[in-house]
């Protein structure tokens, strides 16, 4: 399955890895391998995680206060968010494809 990101997204987790790694080095690291683990999941199992609104659903990253947020599709998953669980939620509904 292509996984996307939404520009806003990615610029999300870039800034999540970069807040991790200023805290201590490779902590950053360890943010993008779970980061990826989740979408690895999300992408093996697209219909098996919560589902928020429309089509969009949350997988829980591993180890650290983070969901992914994903629109999946029949050949590709749209990541609209890395958001940290305890942000404004709904910041991301105006990135749905919908």
């Amino acid at each position: 399955m292509n996984i996307e990101f939404h520009p806003e997204a990615a610029e999300e987790f870039e800034a999540a890895v970069d807040w991790y790694e200023e805290r201590e080095t490779g902590l950053g690291l360890d943010f993008a391998v779970e980061i990826h683990a989740a979408i690895e999941r999300a992408a093996a199992m697209p219909d098996a995680w919560t589902q928020l609104a429309g089509n969009v659903r949350r997988v829980l990253v591993n180890r650290f206060p983070y969901g992914v947020l994903y629109e999946p599709g029949s050949r590709s998953l749209l990541v609209l968010a890395v958001m940290h669980l305890r942000r404004e939620p709904g910041y991301w509904m105006t990135r749905r494809s919908e």
